[in-house]
């Protein structure tokens, strides 16, 4: 794979981003080429991640990948001390060779641990090796889902091309963003989740079981990236601005920015939902449902944001996801409920009803405290309202006795939350 990716880069580069001009395509076709040798090695990263999941190691493998980010990291201040001018192309080519090696230390911080945990691995050949062909049947689907996630990344990769000059850099830059409460709450707590729920599936009643471990599970994400989807909605500029104004990247980019944000803050939940659904068909080996939902939200996805573009640019793609995306975790809740009954009760939508309303409060106190902050610098003014935001999100939760939020005030202080 990493072998055809390398000789086909300049006709995947013509395909997926059409609207480039050609300096921008010829140096996309050169970073296509650095970087398709790390897809094999993701998937050797991916083999350890499910090795160490499976034995409850859940701390490793989502650390590893800050080794990526280091290494990526680390090559930019390389070059940036080595080239000393605004050399883009340099930075560009430090960068992707940095995460090629970072993709290598990935894998490396890893195997130990799975090397020790199973006792070694033999390499053996085999022309019929057991449970191959059952891996292989529950795999192929898993494939389609996957490749119909990696295809609406490339759609709005297409469509941005389309957007004009900083049309698709502002998506990539609000995309940084969004990825964030995704990893660290809708991807962890559905990681940590999953061999539950396949335990749940074969054990006695085995549907109550994957109702409520699922919709515990909903709740806790819904903690966290529910007043994350308010303030990207609602200080998608200032979140911006505090991490990116400087520079080359002025006001004007903010705005855009922060505007393609917001944009993304309206599926946020859905976005970090989605996989937690779809590890409860995983659980009771169906693997076909989610793919079929997937394939249509991804039609719906592609239709919308081609239609919002046209008004919005690029803020409009990402809005035509946010609702694909929504579309898509419903759907699996819809399918869900009819299969092993209602999985959110009045109970669960009523912790979510406070959540709500504590991250409207905290969003309009922190617009406010924007606004009282206009002529500050932008990190200065990020940290405020972010500040402002956090205390009163957490002070609000509290007060409602949310659950989680009791637990967390627990587990930072040590003491009950009164």
């Amino acid at each position: 794979m990493a072998v055809i990716g390398i000789v086909f880069a300049p006709a995947i580069t013509a395909f997926v981003a059409q609207g480039f001009d050609g300096p921008r395509r010829e140096l996309t076709t050169v970073l296509v080429r650095i970087l398709f040798p790390m897809t094999g090695l993701m998937v050797v990263s991916a083999w350890c991640l499910g090795i160490l999941n499976t034995h409850r190691r859940f701390f490793l493998p989502y650390a590893a990948p800050a080794l990526w980010n280091v290494a990526g990291i680390a090559a930019m201040v390389g070059a940036a001390a080595w080239l000393k001018g605004g050399d883009l192309y340099g930075f560009s080519l430090a960068l992707a060779w940095g995460t090629v090696a970072g993709s290598v230390l990935q894998i490396a911080i890893q195997l130990p641990t799975c090397w020790r945990l199973l006792q070694g691995i033999p390499l053996r050949v085999s022309l019929a090796p057991e449970g191959v062909r059952q891996v292989i049947t529950a795999w192929l689907p898993l494939l389609v889902g996957a490749g119909v996630a990696q295809l609406s990344g490339l759609v709005d990769t297409f469509l941005g091309s389309f957007t004009g000059e900083g049309g698709l850099a502002s998506l990539g830059y609000a995309q940084l963003v969004q990825v964030l409460p995704i990893s660290l709450f809708g991807v962890a707590v559905t990681a940590v989740a999953l061999p539950d729920l396949a335990r749940d599936a074969i054990g006695e009643g085995a549907n109550e079981q994957l109702r409520a471990r699922i919709a515990v599970g909903f709740r806790r994400i819904a903690f966290f990236v529910i007043p994350a989807a308010f303030a990207f909605v609602a200080l998608g500029p200032q979140i911006i601005g505090a991490l990116f104004q400087t520079g080359r990247f002025d006001a004007d980019d903010t705005v855009l920015v922060g505007g393609v944000l917001a944009a993304y803050g309206i599926g946020l939940l859905g976005q970090s939902t989605v996989k937690l659904f779809a590890s409860g068909f995983y659980a009771m080996r169906d693997t076909r449902t989610p793919v079929r939902i997937a394939i249509t939200s991804l039609v719906i996805s592609a239709l919308l944001s081609w239609f919002f573009m046209r008004r919005f640019g690029a803020a409009g793609i990402a809005l035509g996801s946010s609702i694909g995306g929504t579309f898509n975790t419903v759907m699996h809740l819809y399918d869900l409920d009819k299969r092993i009954g209602t999985i959110l009760q009045r109970a669960d939508w009523r912790i979510i009803g406070l959540v709500v309303v504590a991250s409207l409060i905290a969003a309009g106190l922190a617009v406010g405290t924007g606004y009282l902050a206009t002529a500050w610098r932008p990190i200065s003014r990020g940290i405020a309202v972010l500040g402002i935001f956090g205390v009163a999100y957490g002070a609000l939760t509290l007060a409602f006795r949310h659950p989680d939020a009791i637990r967390a005030w627990q587990s930072l202080t040590g003491s009950p939350a009164n």
